[in-house]
C-alpha cells in the first residue's frame, strides 16, 4: 500500500470528524460505558478503558463527557446495556468489510448493516468471511510539526515496542500489536506528545486498489453504515484511487 493511500485509508474510515463530532462523543460514550462494566471504573487497573479515555482524549472530548459516561457504567448514572456484535461482509468491488457494532436491539441494528448492503451493491457474509483477512493492532497517528525529530521519534516507538513506524504525508503512523499499545501509547503521552488518534483497529493483510468510481461507492457505504448510531467502526480492505476526494 502506498503512503498517500495508507494515511487517506485512515481518513476516510474515520469520515468527517469535524461534522460528526457530536456522534463520534456518543460512539466513544458507549465504549467507554462497555469498558467499565467488564473492567471497573478505576483507570489505573482497567487497560481497556484507559485506552477508550486516551482516544476519547484524541477525539476532543470534553472531561465531564467522558465522566459522565465512566458513571454510567458503574451504574452512578442511568444507562444502557450494550452488545457487542462484529458484522462481516463484501462492499462493492469485493472490498472486505468488517462492522462493529454496539447495540441494545439486536434486531434493529442486523436490519440497519443489512440494508446499507444491500442498497450499495454488497452483502453481508457469514461470520468469519472476511475476518481472517485483518489483523487487530494498535494504531497511534501524531501530526507533524517542526519540533518533532522524525529519526528520534522511530527510535523511541521501536525500543517502546512498536512493530512498525511510518512518515506518511502530514502525520506519522505507529503501528503496535495489541498487547503493546498501552504501553507505548502511555509512554509518548508521558512525554506529551499528542494524538490525532490513537485505537486498536483492524488492520488488513491486504488490500483491494480501487477505480474512482469504485473508491466513491465504497465511501458511500463506509458513510451509510457509520451514519447509525449502533454502528461503532467500520474497517475495510479497500485502498482508494489517488484521485478520490472525500
Amino acid at each position: 500500500m502506498s503512503g498517500h493511500s495508507k494515511w487517506h485509508n485512515i481518513q476516510a474510515k474515520k469520515g468527517k470528524a469535524d461534522a460528526k463530532r457530536g456522534k463520534i462523543f456518543t460512539k466513544i460514550g458507549k465504549e467507554i460505558a462497555v469498558a467499565v462494566k467488564s473492567g471497573g471504573s478505576n483507570l489505573d487497573s482497567n487497560a481497556k478503558l484507559r485506552d477508550c479515555v486516551a482516544k476519547a482524549k484524541a477525539s476532543n472530548m470534553p472531561m465531564d463527557t467522558i465522566t459522565r459516561a465512566i458513571k454510567k457504567g458503574a451504574g452512578e448514572l442511568e444507562g444502557v446495556n450494550y452488545e457487542e456484535i462484529i458484522y462481516e461482509g463484501y462492499g462493492p468491488a469485493g472490498v472486505a468489510m468488517l462492522v462493529n457494532v454496539l447495540t441494545d436491539n439486536k434486531n434493529r441494528s442486523a436490519s440497519d448493516v443489512r440494508c446499507s448492503f444491500d442498497r450499495s451493491g454488497g452483502n453481508l457474509g457469514a461470520t468469519g468471511c472476511v475476518s481472517w483477512m485483518f489483523q487487530r493492532k494498535g494504531q497511534i497517528v501524531i501530526e507533524k510539526n517542526d519540533a518533532i525529530d522524525e529519526d528520534e521519534l522511530m527510535m523511541k516507538v521501536l525500543e517502546l515496542g512498536a512493530e512498525d513506524f511510518a512518515s506518511d504525508e502530514d502525520v506519522f503512523i505507529i503501528t503496535t500489536t495489541q498487547e503493546e499499545f498501552s504501553n507505548v501509547r502511555e509512554a509518548l503521552e508521558k512525554e506529551n506528545f499528542e494524538f490525532v488518534s490513537a485505537e486498536l483497529t483492524m488492520i488488513p493483510d491486504t488490500t483491494v486498489k480501487l477505480n474512482l468510481d469504485d473508491s466513491e461507492k465504497v465511501q458511500r457505504l463506509i458513510d451509510k453504515l457509520e451514519d447509525s448510531d449502533d454502528v461503532q467502526d467500520v474497517y475495510h480492505n479497500a485502498e482508494f484511487d489517488d484521485a478520490f476526494e472525500e
